[in-house]
C-alpha cells in the first residue's frame, strides 16, 4: 500500500481538520459579507421598530387624557360646588345615562376650561404624533398603499379641529353664524375621527400578513367592530341631532360618543 493505514490516518485526520478550517473560514468570510446587509436592514428596520413603539405609548396616553379630563370637569361640576358659581352646579348628574349635560356644560366655565382646553391641546398634538407614526409604518410596508394619505389627511384635520374646538369654548359672541361655526367644527371634528379611524383600521386590515408579528389580530377585530359601529350610531343618531328637542338624549349621545371615539385608541 503506497500510504500504510498508519499514515493513512494521519493525512484523512489532516484532511478533515483542514476542511473543518476551510468550513470555519468561509463560514467566517460569508458572515463578514452579510454584516453590511444585516446592518443595512436594522438601520432600515430601525425607525419603522420606533414608529410601532412609539404608537403603542402615545396611544394610551391619548385615551387617558381627554377622559380624565372631562371626567374631573364632571366631577367638580357634580361634587365640588364651592369651587364654581352656582349657575353651574349640577346634582346626581351622569351625563353618560340621564343627559343632565353637555360636554361644552361641564368644561367651560372657570377653572374647568383652565383643565379642559390644554388637555385637549395635548390631546391635538398627540393626534398628530399617532397619526405620523402610524403613516411611518405602513409606509415601510407599502409605499404606495391607496389610503396612506387619506387616513393621514384626516386624522391631523380631525386633530386641528379639536383644538379650534377647544380655543373657542367658553368665548361667547351673540352671532348665529358663530355659533354655526362652533357647530361645524365640532361635528367636523367627530366626523373626521372616525373616517381617519375607517381608513387606518382598513389599511391594517389589508396588510395583516405583512404585519402579522406586529399587531394582534384579535385587536384589529375589535377595532373593526368598535368602528362600524361608531359609523351605525352616526348614522342612526342624525334625525335625533337634527331634529328639535330630545335634549337629554343628544346630551347622553355626546356623551357615550365620545367614550366611543376614544375607546378606538384604549384597544
Amino acid at each position: 500500500m503506497l500510504y500504510p493505514s498508519k499514515y493513512v490516518n494521519i493525512i484523512i485526520n489532516r484532511i478533515i481538520w483542514d476542511t473543518q478550517k476551510n468550513t470555519e473560514a468561509d463560514e467566517k468570510l460569508a458572515l463578514k459579507r452579510e454584516e453590511p446587509e444585516r446592518k443595512i436592514k436594522r438601520n432600515k428596520d430601525f425607525p419603522f421598530m420606533k414608529s410601532i413603539n412609539n404608537v403603542r405609548f402615545i396611544t394610551l396616553w391619548i385615551f387617558i387624557v381627554p377622559l380624565i379630563a372631562i371626567n374631573l370637569c364632571l366631577y367638580i361640576t357634580t361634587q365640588l360646588h364651592h369651587l364654581i358659581n352656582s349657575d353651574f352646579w349640577l346634582f346626581n348628574a351622569f351625563p353618560y345615562i340621564d343627559g343632565q349635560a353637555s360636554i361644552s356644560r361641564v368644561t367651560r366655565f372657570f377653572p374647568n376650561y383652565l383643565i379642559f382646553k390644554p388637555a385637549m391641546f395635548l390631546t391635538s398634538y398627540l393626534l398628530v404624533k399617532y397619526w405620523l407614526y402610524n403613516k411611518e409604518i405602513i409606509k415601510h410596508i407599502d409605499d404606495n398603499h391607496k389610503y396612506i394619505r387619506k387616513f393621514f389627511f384626516f386624522g391631523v384635520a380631525s386633530a386641528v379641529m379639536l383644538t379650534l374646538h377647544s380655543i373657542f369654548l367658553g368665548i361667547k359672541i351673540d352671532y348665529d353664524i358663530y355659533k354655526l361655526f362652533r357647530r361645524v367644527v365640532l361635528l367636523s371634528f367627530i366626523i373626521f375621527e372616525v373616517v381617519a379611524q375607517t381608513y387606518l383600521v382598513l389599511t391594517l386590515n389589508s396588510l395583516k400578513n405583512k404585519l402579522s408579528q406586529y399587531i394582534n389580530y384579535k385587536i384589529l377585530k375589535i377595532k373593526i367592530t368598535l368602528v362600524i359601529l361608531l359609523i351605525a350610531v352616526g348614522i342612526l343618531s342624525i334625525p335625533i341631532v337634527t331634529m328639535p328637542g330630545n335634549k337629554f338624549l343628544k346630551h347622553a349621545l355626546e356623551w357615550d360618543y365620545f367614550l366611543g371615539v376614544t375607546s378606538f385608541y384604549l384597544l
